[in-house]
């Protein structure tokens, strides 16, 4: 077991002048699950590589607990990789497959045996070890790219998408395997996926990137209830957070027809850098329905509070329902998703009155997309 380190670690592609990773820093303790998201060419399988040794690190430095591995070749880094395409040898049983490493490395057959039997096991393949790759559903080859890499009792899981090629219903039980897999054996994990909900769902930390640089790192529940800037707020969550750029008003924000408390410790950031405005975020579950006419809260007697939002789609989930609807706020049409009781859905068309809950605010820099509020 082992700890993993990126020391400010840079990879820059030949070619280019942008760094693919940007002083990358991040510190993975001894047996932690941590999970690179982020959207396409944000960097993450390239960092995930860097730790590998399959793509050279121009600046900075890795370390796999008191190693600095930055130039040691892949097979000296005691590190097992599972690939997106399972990478399995067509023409070798499951055990053949599974034993392959441990085989080249002059380990002898019996402990060979021992080892692909527990892991098989372990992974509930033992059925299958006479197979061939092209006998198995692609469920089955993930679990035998799994324990080729249990198999070498690495120091350190690589998983670059492992998922991906899975149906939907097969990678929720597939992420609850490997998270649940990784727990019992201990092994320090680094995980890649653009698949935010397998992100929130299987790491104990969550690191997300953009254009090369980390974003913010931090356990699911932080990252939800605190995201650092508005990228982060608007990436992690579904349905997306809404984000709403609202004018300052005296102790709060102007929200349609209602005034919204805001710290008062936010307000003084924003005004500090000059901002007349602030993005407030609102995640579909932490909006409030108020009535129609001139509601408690409003701004005028005759104007209900908050701001209007006329429905356009509803996905009815059974226990809740989303309302995807369209309000007009600051002079704006914008998008805004609202989760409502799922026995009590509106019908398409209707206006529903929306407030959000004072407490449950984000407060962003329109300026900068900096967190401001607590």
């Amino acid at each position: 077991m082992a700890t993993v380190t990126y020391d400010k670690a840079t990879r820059i592609y030949p070619g280019s002048d942008k760094p693919a990773v940007d002083q990358l820093d991040i510190s993975i303790e001894d047996g932690e699950f941590l999970v690179l998201v982020g959207p396409s060419g944000c960097g993450k399988s390239t960092s995930l590589r860097m730790l590998a040794g399959l793509e050279d690190v121009d600046g900075g430095a890795i370390r796999i607990g008191d190693r600095d591995v930055t130039h040691l070749p892949p097979k000296d880094r005691d590190i097992a990789m599972v690939f997106q395409n399972y990478a399995l040898y067509p023409h070798m049983t499951v055990a053949d497959n599974m034993g392959f490493a441990l085989k080249i490395a002059g380990v002898n057959k019996a402990e060979i045996r021992q080892k692909v039997e527990d892991a098989a096991r372990i992974l509930d393949l033992t059925e299958y070890l006479g197979r061939k790759p092209k006998a198995l559903s692609g469920g089955q080859r993930q679990r035998v790219a799994m324990g080729r890499a249990i198999v070498r009792e690495p120091q350190v899981f690589l998983m670059d998408e492992p998922l991906s090629n899975l149906d939907a219903k097969l990678r929720v039980q597939t992420r609850t395997q490997i998270a649940g897999l990784q727990r019992r054996l201990g092994i320090t994990t680094v995980y890649v996926t653009h698949d935010q909900v397998e992100a929130m769902t299987m790491g104990d930390r969550v690191a997300v990137l953009k254009d090369g640089l980390l974003q913010q790192v931090d356990s699911p529940r932080n990252m939800y209830d605190r995201p650092a800037n508005l990228f982060v707020a608007g990436f992690i969550g579904s349905p997306a957070m809404n984000l709403v750029e609202v004018p300052i008003t005296d102790g709060g924000v102007k929200f349609g027809n209602s005034v919204v408390p805001v710290s008062r410790e936010a307000l003084t950031s924003a005004a500090d850098k000059g901002d007349r405005t602030v993005t407030v975020g609102v995640r579909p579950e932490h909006f409030d329905l108020v009535d129609g006419a001139g509601s408690a809260g409003s701004l005028s007697k005759d104007a209900p509070a908050g701001v209007a939002v006329t429905v356009n789609v509803v996905e009815e989930l059974g226990a809740d329902g989303y309302v995807y609807g369209t309000a007009e706020v600051g002079g704006e049409q914008k998008d805004i998703v609202v989760r409502v009781d799922g026995r009590n859905v509106p019908a398409k068309g209707s206006v529903l009155h929306v407030v959000p809950r004072p407490g449950e605010l984000h407060v962003f820099s329109t300026s900068s997309g900096e967190r401001l509020s607590d």
